[in-house]
């Protein structure tokens, strides 16, 4: 495993390994950005093709909302939380190397407008769970 950068603080992760960048309890009514996480990035090895929900889409949380391939396999992306998408990084999707190289600032995957908080963790949390 190479070296990870550190979780940020104030963000809230998944069990899929998702991030959104807000803590769980100002999550639902807000609006949102959410990417994979580092741990997620490393697994997968080079990334070089993403798919995320359009704009107006409707996200539910844990549920499948797009997919991430890398040069080793194919991973399904999970949506933290429910909402609306309201924003894409169509960056990434050009750019999909970006999910290794900043998976937590230029990484971002896209934007929801949150009506309902998935089950999320705080940075601590995410990090005993994954043995980090």
């Amino acid at each position: 495993m190479a070296e990870l950068p550190p979780l940020p603080e104030g963000f809230s992760y998944s069990a899929e390994h998702e991030w959104v960048n807000a803590a769980a309890d100002a999550v639902a009514g807000a609006t949102v950005r959410v990417g994979i996480t580092a741990v997620a990035a490393d697994a997968l090895g080079e990334v070089v093709y993403v798919e995320t929900p359009g704009v107006g889409a409707a996200v539910t949380a844990g549920e499948v909302c797009g997919e991430v391939e890398s040069t080793k396999s194919v991973s399904d992306l999970y949506s933290p939380v429910s909402g609306e998408v309201v924003a894409v990084n169509e960056f990434v999707t050009g750019n999909p190397g970006v999910l290794n190289a900043d998976p937590y600032g230029e990484g971002w995957l896209f934007e929801v407008a949150v009506t309902e908080a998935g089950e999320l963790m705080d940075a601590a949390g995410y990090a005993a769970a994954n043995h980090l």
